[in-house]
């Protein structure tokens, strides 16, 4: 069975995946600005501070992130 907090990550990055990506579909918000966003969430991550583990962790989170501001969902490769 899968680790439940695996679970946990992938079932929140759908959902917000989907939720940017309607709100791009009915023009709520422009491209750019989801982009602006992504951009800004990765960067929280690029600039966090813990222990190796943890800076490994949320750089792998960072480049997810960025792969998805730069046009392609990870939901796909999951």
């Amino acid at each position: 069975m899968p680790d439940q907090k695996d679970c946990s990550g992938i079932a929140a990055l759908s959902i917000c995946e989907a939720i940017l990506l309607a709100m791009s579909d009915h023009k709520l918000l422009p491209e750019h600005e989801i982009a602006g966003i992504l951009r800004d969430a990765a960067a929280t991550h690029e600039n966090a501070v813990g222990t190796a583990k943890e800076m490994e962790t949320h750089r792998a989170v960072a480049g997810l992130i960025l792969r998805i501001a730069d046009g392609g969902s990870v939901l796909r490769q999951v």
